[in-house]
């Protein structure tokens, strides 16, 4: 199985009394179709099994039609399956700022299971096996109202807001892919994600139907909810656009105060760059030992910094906002790391 039942609004008059019988046989109540609503068509997952996992292979290969049939019915990757090289050249989903579905994040119920999805951006991360759906389904829509596209960078998932955005990383081969949740499912025990055929295809798991995937939720760069889960990561935080000038503690505040301008600060050299905030020591001086190795002519301006269980890397002091400016850039540049200005 790659990918479960699910049924778009073009269809949903004619599969829903199959679908009841079929529940009322089983004991097992579904949930009714309402694209109005946002709510998820039925998925019978129960009733899917994918092939056996067969080895894992280092890099993207085109995926092949298995001879035994190893698709659901009609699904599958379609008559012209991208290749390798052309899923290679597919990017990634893009994070970016996005209102939340009016209707796709209520809470629902889905073959007998109850469901209530996030409804505010906060980190996340989950393990189990991520299916795909294709070709059965394409056109047809999802529940955010979209219309699914296997050739997309889409997934479905029953509890990640809708829409949001999530890294899926194939533990067996370590790549990963940045998809949009713009759907919900997969709702068979054990299965964490649906990916779309393409985004299954990059990672490798086509043919096997299945794998064992990480889900984390990602956010647009330098937003709220992204400082906050790479703060909960211990990785690196980073602004999202220019630099923004803010006092570091009140004792800062308080000597801009006495001296009266920010020109003063400007000649004084209270420049600094963040560079990093962390919870492990370890990793602080990581990032200090690379930016070191990267950039010889900053070794003496850097320093890591500890208050409690936060250890902060810092470069300075520069003799003016523009040069500390023009350092972010560098760093930007060949580095590609991003600095939080600090007028000390």
């Amino acid at each position: 199985m790659i990918g479960p039942l699910r049924t778009g609004a073009p269809c949903a008059l004619l599969l829903a009394p199959l679908l009841l019988l079929l529940a009322a046989c089983a004991g097992t109540p579904v949930s009714t179709p309402d694209a109005a609503s946002g709510a998820p068509s039925p998925r019978d997952d129960a009733a899917l099994d994918a092939p056996a996992p067969s080895a894992p292979v280092s890099a993207p290969t085109a995926p092949r039609r298995p001879a035994g049939g190893g698709y659901y019915l009609d699904d599958g990757p379609g008559d012209n399956p991208l290749d390798a090289a052309a899923l290679a050249a597919i990017p990634d989903a893009v994070p970016r700022d996005e209102p939340l579905h009016r209707f796709a994040n209520r809470p629902y119920t889905a073959l007998g299971m109850q469901f209530v999805p996030m409804t505010e951006a906060q980190p996340f991360r989950q393990r189990g096996r991520g299916s795909w759906y294709g070709r059965k389904f394409h056109g047809q829509k999802t529940s955010s109202g979209e219309p699914y596209d296997m050739y997309g960078m889409t997934a479905a998932h029953a509890t990640l807001p809708i829409p949001s955005y999530a890294r899926v990383t194939h533990l067996a081969s370590g790549r990963s892919v940045v998809v949009r949740i713009n759907d919900r499912g997969p709702f068979k025990p054990g299965r964490v994600i649906d990916l779309s055929w393409t985004a299954a295809a990059k990672l490798g798991y086509v043919n096997d139907g299945s794998a064992e995937v990480e889900v984390e939720a990602v956010f647009p760069e330098g937003s709220a909810a992204d400082l906050l889960a790479r703060r909960a990561a211990g990785r690196p935080e980073r602004v999202r656009s220019a630099p923004a000038e803010v006092p570091a503690t009140d004792d800062a505040i308080a000597a801009l105060a006495r001296d009266g301008t920010a020109a003063t600060a400007e000649a004084s050299g209270r420049h600094w760059l963040q560079l990093g905030a962390f919870a492990a020591l370890d990793n602080a001086q990581a990032l200090s030992r690379r930016v070191a190795d990267g950039l010889a002519d900053w070794a003496e301006r850097l320093r890591v910094t500890s208050e409690g269980s936060r250890h902060r890397v810092q470069a300075g002091p520069f003799a003016s906002r523009d040069a500390a400016e023009s350092a972010a850039r560098e760093l930007r540049e060949r580095l590609g790391l991003e600095a939080l200005l600090i007028v000390r």
